[in-house]
């Protein structure tokens, strides 16, 4: 996503042999972003409910809806997929609550979070256009590309 003019083309240097990796490699990046577009909308809502309840006390439906510029409908159902993983418990005209399995995802999807939007900071990119990459980056990012991420942050603030 770039702010000054979207319809500016971007090009990147051509490295020979760099555009096409072997099949099996091929392969595992395709099912690894399968993978992660599974899951990453149930760790956004979970990660949003343990931010309103350390934030507000509460995270409740029409707070998500109106955070995530959905219907509340489109909510209540998520909610029910999340009762059924197990992430949450949930008491008619009540707030949400993490299980502990919900609280552990919330926690390393702040975590991950957190990572990709300092390090896009560290990089000079605006606040606003950060926040809204690392929404999508942080559940396509690999263990080791985070800690290098985080690496990178760190030794740009000393």
């Amino acid at each position: 996503m770039t702010d000054s003019n979207p319809n500016a083309s971007l090009t990147a240097p051509s490295i020979p042999g760099d555009a096409l990796p072997p099949v099996e490699q091929h392969a595992q990046q395709y099912a690894t972003v399968r993978n992660a577009h599974e899951t990453e909308l149930i760790e956004d809502y979970v990660e949003l409910i343990g931010d309103l309840l350390a934030h507000r006390g509460e995270a409740r439906a029409a707070d998500i809806a109106n955070r995530m510029a959905v219907s509340q409908a489109t909510v209540s159902k998520m909610i029910r997929r999340l009762n059924e993983l197990e992430l949450v418990t949930s008491k008619p005209y009540r707030s949400l609550f993490l299980t502990e399995a919900g609280q552990k995802m919330a926690e390393t999807s702040r975590a991950r979070h957190d990572i990709v939007l300092h390090f896009l900071r560290a990089l000079g990119v605006r606040d606003a256009t950060a926040r809204i990459d690392a929404e999508g980056m942080e559940h396509h990012v690999s263990d080791e590309t985070l800690a290098i991420m985080q690496r990178f942050t760190e030794q740009r603030q000393n």
